[in-house]
């Protein structure tokens, strides 16, 4: 009998955890806008990604990605990209001032 009830409760308690994990996790969250300015500030400057992928070390495709705003590059990241791009870290990302 007692392993039943704990049974039973476990089993709600997973259904729950589960639709939780399904429904809120943060792979089904889209950002609505762009966040970052770094393909326009490429094109600003001349540069292609694949130069910044260089100079940075990383793989073309995640600055690919950075660039079409569908992954977003670290902070620190960001900086070494203002340093590279001579610009200012302000530039490189959309400030929503309401």
């Amino acid at each position: 009998m007692i392993f039943c009830h704990v049974f039973q409760n476990y089993t709600r308690f997973l259904i729950v955890f589960l639709y939780l994990c399904l429904n809120y996790s943060p792979i089904t969250i889209k950002m609505d806008k762009d966040i970052n300015r770094l393909k326009v500030v490429l094109a600003e400057k001349k540069r292609t990604n694949k130069w910044l992928a260089e100079q940075l070390g990383k793989d073309p495709a995640t600055v690919s990605k950075w660039c079409t705003n569908s992954c977003q590059p670290t902070l620190e990241t960001l900086i070494k990209i203002a340093q590279l791009l001579d610009v200012e870290l302000s530039s490189l990302v959309h400030v929503n001032r309401k």
